[in-house]
């Protein structure tokens, strides 16, 4: 059987408190040659501080492996439930915390 048709299984420990999870509506993120930082953040309204939650730190490698996982999540989820909406298009009414629209220069 030829080695790289095998599937490796992997045993992945979820300790109680990371599996409580941590919510968050927005992400910022940044790269160098060597690296890419997700920075999971909370904003609220009202509220002119957003607070980093989480940091994931990964190589830029795992970073495209990521977006092509997380690509193919949407799609089954899509396929599963209905398309995404997202805020902007086909001028579709948000709903809950939109981020505050910066004030017009001039």
């Amino acid at each position: 059987m030829d080695v790289q048709n095998q599937q490796q299984q992997i045993n992945v420990e979820l300790g109680e408190k990371e599996a409580e999870g941590i919510y968050s509506n927005l992400a910022l993120i940044s790269h160098s040659p060597a690296e890419f930082v997700i920075d999971f953040t909370r904003m609220l309204p009202g509220v002119p501080k957003a607070k980093v939650f989480a940091r994931i730190i990964m190589t830029p490698q795992h970073a495209k492996s990521f977006l092509k996982a997380l690509e193919d999540n949407v799609k089954k989820f899509e396929h599963q439930f209905e398309e995404i909406k997202l805020y902007g298009d086909n001028k579709q009414k948000a709903y809950g915390f939109q981020p505050p629209t910066p004030p017009a220069k001039g």
